[in-house]
Formats: structure tokens, C-alpha cells, sequence
């Protein structure tokens, strides 16, 4: 069966702005900016929203929401920053870096409307009419003049109705992810504590004291092909996974040329640098080859002094993650310098220590392992049932 295709603009209403600089005042309001969704879950995450001052205001913070709204982030389409504004946020102020789209309920379902903007065929679409090398984006108007398709309105909901059964499959998998990695935190603290804090009196130490090299990829974007090496960025790593599901790929002789300044090992640690999600660590489990991008930092640490294991999870945790807030750089696009990276003070217990806490998790790092192989696999079953329901086929 073949629907039409209807801008998205046609089927959505207008939402109010505000200028909180201007109004004044010093009751706080809730602030969604960027970094407040899960690019996972696809959900607001109430503790990641700012209270914010009127008076005070970031200058983005101009969209009041409602309850049911989509938020689409305008800047890097790849990471696929959606989010349905949940009854909870409703009367939030989001940042313009969002295209909020407001159904007209008589044209368009939300959930619908929710499931096609996280479809391959609308993020491919962005993601070829976004402008800017390092900060691509697309602007509110091309979001809009997108097109959807268009069933009638019994039809988006039963889809959408599908696709919630599906979701919710997906997200339980996700959710299992996460409380194994809040367990492997919750295990670290307590052996060994807070990093800054120190409260058992480790010996503490600089990174770059425990480590035999640290430094980043390459730093110029280069000629992708269409198999070949894998060229590793920011999108590719979660924390404690190295995914390559949806890598670019180069060629084997830019490979070669590009080891000789920064050569990923089995056991090393990527560390992410530059973006909204710098600060998250991935522990090479693999020995295939790949190359990295200048936003991922590489740390090769030094073995006869630190664990691997025990240092992905050292600088997985919020002690660190604030010694990195502390040091960032960047006005528009957030970039942690090497020579902070190198400044991190960690605990480093002795390696005995260290090496029961990797034999007390290495169960729940298999048990991880195994999780996000199936996540894999739903989330592909998820994307082709997506595919499915928006070309009539369900």
C-alpha cells in the first residue's frame, strides 16, 4: 500500500517563545537544552534538566513545550536527539537547538510522528541536508518541509500502536544495560570509593603518570569509501562499548598513514572528547584494526601499572566526569584538550587490588556483552518493523 507524502510542517501547529532575559525575574524555570534527552532511550531525563533564572537565561532558551510535543535536535542528525515531552515537562522552556513539533491531533498522531523521526529514512534524509563539517546541523525549516507519510489518522495509531509493543522490548534491553552498569559503579565505589574524595586512602596519581601515551585521532576529515577500515567518532562509542555497527570506513593505506600517530590496541581505552557526550570510556575488546577521528582521545595505559579494566571504570565515573566538566573548552561545540586528559588524578591501588575488582565484575562485563549483542539484534528487528510500517507493509 503506498500513502502520500505530506510535509511535516502542514501537519503541525504553531508553539509559543518567550524571552526570559527580557521578562526578568528570579523564579526559576525548567531548562531542556541539548544534553537533557537520552539519545537511547529517547526520553527527557528529569535529572539532567537545568533550573534556570529568568534574568540569567542561556540565550537558546526561548520554546515552551507542552505535554505530547516532539523535540527534534537540529544539530547532528546522525545522533538522532528525539524525544516526546512527557506530562511532567510539560511548561518547560527547550532550547532552540530543538525543532518542536506540535500535531495538529486532527492530521497527525504524536506517537507516529515520534516513531518516523527516529526512522533511517528521516535520519538519512537530515543527515544529507545538514550543513557544517565539524557541527552539522539542519535548520527548524528543513525539518519541516520534510515529508511524511500520511495514512489516515486510525491507521498512524495502529502503527504507532505496533511499534509501542516493539519499543517497549527495546527499551526493557536497554534498561537491563543499565543496571549492570550501575552495578559494576556501585561494586567500584565500594572497593575503592570516591576518586576525588579518596576516602580509603589510595595513592593517587595523574593519568598521564599511569598511561604510555595519550593522544587523539586524526584531525582531518577523511576520503570515506565504502568498505574498507573502520573510522571509529564520537557516535561509535557508548560508555564501555565500541560499536561498529554503524561505522564509516576508509581506506587501508590511509589506515597505514594514520597509526603512526595514534595506533588503537587490544586493551586500550577511548575516551570521548569532543561534543555533548565527551567523557565516556570504551575498552578496546577487539583485535581487528580501525582508525579514530580527533574526537575520541586514545589512552594506552601502562600494564604493569593499571589495570584496563580498572581504568575504563575509574574514568566511567561522575568523579571524573567533573574533573572533565571543570576542564572543557569551547564556546559552541564543548573540546577537552589532551593536556587535561593527562591532569585526570585517579586512584591507583595497588594491582592486586585492582585485579579482584576485575575478577568480582567479570561476570556482569560478560553478562553486558551479551546484552548489547541482543540489543543489537532488536534493534534491528526495530528498524526493519519500522521500515515496514511507514511503506504500508504492516
Amino acid at each position: 500500500m503506498s500513502w502520500p507524502m505530506v510535509e511535516i510542517g502542514g501537519l503541525v501547529t504553531k508553539i509559543d517563545t518567550w524571552n526570559p532575559a527580557k521578562q526578568g525575574g528570579k523564579t526559576p524555570f525548567d531548562y531542556i537544552d541539548l544534553s537533557s534527552v537520552d539519545k537511547d532511550s529517547k526520553k527527557i531525563v528529569s535529572e539532567s534538566l537545568a533550573k534556570v533564572v529568568p534574568d540569567k537565561a542561556p540565550s537558546r532558551a526561548r520554546q515552551l513545550v507542552k505535554e505530547d510535543d516532539v523535540l527534534v535536535a537540529t544539530v547532528r542528525p546522525n545522533l538522532n536527539g528525539v524525544a516526546v515531552v512527557e506530562a511532567e515537562f510539560s511548561g518547560a522552556t527547550a532550547s532552540t537547538g530543538y525543532c518542536i513539533l506540535r500535531v495538529n491531533p486532527k492530521l497527525l498522531d504524536y506517537r507516529y510522528l515520534f516513531y518516523w523521526v527516529q526512522s533511517p529514512l528521516f535520519i538519512t534524509d537530515m543527515m544529507s541536508k545538514a550543513s557544517g563539517a565539524n557541527y552539522p546541523a539542519v535548520s527548524d525549516k528543513i525539518i519541516k518541509e520534510s515529508k511524511i507519510p500520511h495514512p489516515p489518522l486510525a491507521e498512524q495509531k495502529r502503527i504507532a500502536a505496533i511499534l509501542d509493543k516493539a519499543d517497549a522490548i527495546r527499551q526493557k534491553r536497554q534498561q537491563a544495560i543499565k543496571l549492570a552498569d550501575e552495578f559494576l559503579r556501585s561494586v567500584f565505589l565500594e572497593m575503592f570509593g570516591d576518586p576525588v574524595t579518596n576516602p580509603k586512602g589510595w595513592g593517587v596519581k595523574e593519568l598521564g603518570d599511569v598511561t604510555v601515551k595519550i593522544t587523539d585521532g586524526v584531525h582531518s576529515k577523511p576520503q570515506y569509501v565504502d568498505s574498507g577500515v573502520p573510522f571509529i567518532s564520537v557516535k561509535d562509542i557508548t560508555t564501555g562499548t565500541l560499536n561498529f555497527n554503524d561505522t564509516k570506513f576508509i581506506t587501508e593505506d590511509a589506515h597505514q598513514k594514520y597509526i603512526k600517530r595514534c595506533n588503537p590496541e587490544f586493551h586500550d581505552i577511548l575516551y570521548t572528547k569532543v561534543g555533548a557526550t565527551y567523557g565516556r570510556p570504551a575498552i578496546i575488546e577487539t583485535e581487528n584494526q580501525f582508525s579514530l577521528y580527533v574526537s575520541v582521545a586514545l589512552i594506552k595505559p601502562n600494564h604493569k601499572l593499571i589495570n584496563a579494566y580498572f581504568l575504563k571504570e575509574v574514568l566511567a565515573t561522575s568523579a571524573i566526569k567533573r574533573q572533565a566538566d571543570r576542564s572543557i573548552k569551547g564556546a559552541g561545540v564543548p573540546d577537552l584538550h589532551l593536556v587535561e586528559i593527562r591532569k585526570f588524578i585517579i586512584p591507583v591501588p595497588d594491582m592486586n587490588t585492582q585485579r579482584e575488582y576485575v575478577n568480582k565484575t567479570s561476570s556482569i562485563r560478560r553478562k553486558i556483552i551479551r546484552l548489547n549483542e541482543s540489543l543489537k539484534l532488536i534493534e534491528e528487528g526495530f528498524n526493519s518493523l519500522s521500515q515496514k510500517a511507514f511503506s504500508g507493509q504492516l
